[in-house]
């Protein structure tokens, strides 16, 4: 939880939407959302928080109860989703993925397809004159889709864009241009929705990112029995994040060039590791916020392979943890961080990808140097508290 730093409380109520919530969720946009939760109820706002009871991304299978629990300063509202009609939403999916022209219809029928939380929806019709603001987030979901239509004069939508192809669907251009504020990350991602739709009124927040007290990489290598150098991925395993041209890249590096650096990965979803690759990569699954914390500082570099980031929150725990960053090029949002801060290397295809990974293997000096970078650049521009008074100074002047 950020720290945020005193302020004159404010009594109005707000609602943070968003399709999950917790500790134990993985996402970016959903970690960006509970924090600013949590640091506004610390300021003094009412803060209600409407989700569902699903933990998993992947199946939205019901498991935490439905109903109203207290969390800290918040007030956390469950509502059961109805799961995903998996045939059509692929089936839809797939031409959306292509870029096949899909009509206004169908795209309505992919996207009540891929979730729904009808209650959600019937609590916000029925109370939403109880919440001066209304917080939504992301774009590419039925909840957002839907509850910025019943107040958009007093919504604030956090879109967590980026340039791919559901974001050109109409559905989605004319969500964007429906609340009354947009909150974005960083100054790619509103060039990426000025590019979509007219827009109303917004302001580039960025995200907080806490500073962790300390950090333990020899207990982690020795806990996790992990005797070599190596690099670090960390979110979701899965095509969308890069992970296969990551695995490509990789593999490239170590039976070309003779790469020494293994690849430990972390985080949701099944990992495909190529049989040859076996021996090289070692996935660790779902770990706790210190010991993740401690693997950014146990590692040589952090690979970054997603174009699909609005802001990246990964890559800053990297560099808090003194740690440099390998991104791909083509993610516009992480090209911009690591132009900014000379925290980081880009690459554009898997002999780049190789190379950066030679450079930091047998240049440590220069690799530590671009880490030291990159940990300033955090510093001075994403403490909770300046995002934090972004936050409350557009809510206040909404209001």
């Amino acid at each position: 939880m950020p720290d945020p730093e005193p302020s004159i409380p404010s009594r109005a109520k707000i609602a943070f939407i968003t399709p999950r919530f917790g500790d134990d969720v993985v996402g970016g946009s959903e970690a960006v959302m509970r924090e600013a939760a949590e640091g506004l109820a610390a300021r003094g706002w009412e803060v209600d928080v409407l989700t569902t009871c699903a933990r998993d991304h992947y199946t939205w299978r019901n498991e935490y109860p439905a109903g109203v629990t207290r969390l800290g300063n918040l007030t956390l509202r469950r509502f059961p989703a109805i799961p995903p009609v998996v045939e059509e939403r692929d089936a839809l999916g797939r031409r959306i993925l292509l870029g096949l022209p899909l009509s206004y219809d169908d795209q309505c029928r992919w996207i009540n397809a891929t979730l729904r939380v009808p209650a959600l929806f019937r609590y916000l019709l029925e109370h939403a004159e109880r919440y001066q603001a209304i917080v939504v987030s992301p774009y590419l979901s039925w909840i957002t889709v839907a509850c910025v239509d019943v107040a958009p004069e007093r919504t604030v939508l956090m879109p967590c864009v980026h340039d791919e192809s559901y974001a050109h669907l109409d559905l989605f251009r004319a969500t964007l241009a429906k609340p009354a504020l947009l909150w974005f990350l960083s100054e790619p991602e509103y060039e990426v929705a000025r590019s979509l739709a007219p827009l109303p009124d917004h302001v580039v927040t960025g995200a907080g990112v806490g500073v962790p007290k300390d950090y333990d990489p020899e207990g982690f290598r020795r806990r996790r029995r992990i005797d070599k150098p190596f690099a670090l991925f960390a979110g979701r395993r899965e095509p969308e994040k890069g992970w296969d041209r990551l695995m490509a890249g990789f593999e490239l590096a170590v039976e070309t060039y003779g790469l020494a650096l293994d690849l430990v990965t972390i985080g949701a979803g099944k990992p495909i590791i190529p049989a040859s690759l076996a021996r090289r990569v070692r996935d660790l699954g779902f770990l706790s916020e210190a010991e993740r914390n401690n693997a950014f500082a146990a590692a040589e570099a952090y690979l970054q392979p997603s174009a699909n980031e609005s802001f990246s929150r990964t890559v800053m725990e990297s560099w808090l943890a003194g740690t440099p960053v390998v991104a791909s090029a083509q993610g516009a949002v992480v090209r911009w961080h690591c132009e900014r801060s000379r925290g980081g290397l880009v690459y554009e295809d898997d002999f780049e990808l190789a190379q950066c990974l030679l450079l930091v293997e047998q240049a440590p000096a220069l690799a530590k140097g671009l880490a030291e970078n990159g940990r300033a650049y955090v510093l001075e521009n994403y403490p909770w508290a300046e995002v934090l008074d972004r936050m409350e100074h557009s809510l206040k002047a909404l209001l």
